[in-house]
């Protein structure tokens, strides 16, 4: 059935960030939205205030009333939740379809042209930027984001005249390999590294599904592929190879000035002299990205250079919490040993000949096993590290698998484990001249109590 039959939606999981997006456009669309989850949030009473009806028990006495009609409700899930949700044994035990989240977003993006990003790292700020860049360029567009964008102060990412035949942008999610549900018009590979083992085993089974997300670009479309990966894919159709000083379409001249990177874009267009002010020297790969998939848009390049510019980023990417001249405090979404490489390099960069404090929260027991030594490498180049317990999301406790495997192969001297009772009064004592807060887990919710702790 295509969502055009449908009048309500339902949500087992509303408050994900991904099924947040997708509730708030359905709520655009004046569709009538309710859903469950298990905790509230800010973002879950956002979605309250916007006229959404989110219940926080798992009972199957608070889905309304209208749910269970089958030709009007469409009901969608995360895999996040548990298997024995009392909801969603119930509404399958009485012959209910339900939907996976990227599911439903093939559904969304058929017919649609489609702009769909891929990549263990960078989909979030690419996809993001993407977005910013067509809706400062008037397109019809509309863009489901893995994160809240600042600026925006959302996840759904609407141009004023977004419409149901709008320019879908999409983040591509490798995870369980929902991204096959795409046929995208563009499509972005920013990265393959090994992540997700505990669902593909091994790297060349990720690999191998990256190619098949490839494989499904439209007839006449653009796949735009980070230069260093490039040669990993068999491709009969258009392809942009992009990276720094590297591929089709470079990113060149890059220097620091200040609170930004400046840099110079060379491809099928020239646009010199772009100001991002979102540093990393990743962000300005991916930004090379984003350029060159709105240049196959038909973005004027006047337009990008401008959007570059006002790009603000998403929250807990390189999100600033405090800057001033004493201290500096980032908070950052990386949890994957790549990633957290890329965010000291670029802090280092940045803040040449200052002390960097890392606090990491690994994320998953078995992406801790699997790249142990990664972490380690890439923790050592902070100066100083505080080490939180794994947080689990979905995993059940690994035999043998903590933060000390990571803490008993780092070579960085100032390094300790801390529980997040001892978390504030332990950074308070390594008087941080530049601190980082790093993790997928829910090490966002200590931001606002250090910033307090660091400012008392």
């Amino acid at each position: 059935m295509s969502i055009g039959n449908y009048h309500s939606v339902y949500f087992l999981g509303i408050g994900g960030i991904g099924m947040s997006a997708l509730a708030r456009w359905f709520n655009h669309l004046g569709m009538k939205v309710a859903g469950y989850d298990r905790t509230e949030t800010e973002l879950t009473h956002k979605l309250e205030s916007e006229g959404m009806d989110i219940h926080y028990i798992d009972d199957i006495k608070s889905i309304p009333g209208w749910v269970l009609d089958k030709n009007e409700t469409l009901i969608v899930y995360t895999p996040a939740i548990p298997q024995d949700l009392s909801e969603k044994v119930y509404l399958e035990s009485k012959g209910y379809i339900l939907h996976k989240r990227s599911q439903v977003l093939g559904m969304l993006t058929r017919d649609k042209k489609t702009i769909a990003v891929a990549g263990t790292h960078g989909k979030t700020t690419t996809s993001s930027m993407i977005a910013h860049i067509m809706i400062e360029a008037q397109k019809n567009c509309v863009a489901f984001l893995g994160g809240i964008m600042q600026g925006y102060e959302s996840n759904l990412l609407m141009s004023e005249n977004a419409d149901d035949q709008a320019t879908v942008v999409v983040e591509a999610d490798e995870f369980d390999r929902s991204f096959l549900t795409l046929h995208p018009d563009i499509a972005v590979i920013t990265s393959t590294d090994a992540d997700h083992l505990d669902i593909y085993h091994d790297h060349s089974a990720l690999k191998q599904s990256f190619q098949l997300f490839a494989d499904q670009l439209q007839e006449g479309g653009a796949l735009v592929l980070q230069n260093k990966i490039a040669s990993q894919f068999h491709i009969d159709k258009s392809v942009k190879s992009y990276g720094i000083e590297e591929g089709d379409c470079q990113a060149r001249n890059i220097e620091n000035i200040g609170n930004a990177f400046g840099f110079d874009f060379r491809g099928d267009e020239d646009i010199s002299n772009l100001k991002l002010y979102v540093p990393g020297f990743h962000n300005v790969e991916n930004a090379t990205a984003a350029i060159t998939s709105a240049i196959l848009s038909g973005v004027d390049p006047e337009i990008i250079k401008k959007a570059i510019g006002s790009y603000k980023g998403v929250k807990r990417r390189f999100e600033y919490i405090i800057k001033s001249d004493d201290l500096v405090y980032i908070d950052d979404y990386a949890h994957h040993p790549v990633e957290i490489k890329a965010l000291l390099e670029s802090v280092r960069a940045l803040y040449p000949g200052k002390k960097v404090t890392a606090i990491f929260q690994p994320h998953l027991y078995s992406r801790t096993r699997d790249f142990v030594n990664g972490f380690a490498e890439s923790l050592d180049l902070a100066d100083e590290v505080l080490l939180m317990p794994i947080y689990p999301a979905r995993e059940l406790p690994i035999d043998g698998i903590g933060s000390e495997i990571i803490y008993n192969r780092m070579s960085c001297p100032t390094r300790q484990i801390v529980g997040e009772e001892d978390l504030l009064s332990a950074v308070k004592k390594l008087s941080p001249e530049v601190l980082l807060t790093i993790g997928a887990g829910d090490i966002d919710r200590f931001p606002i109590k250090i910033k307090e702790a660091l400012n008392g």
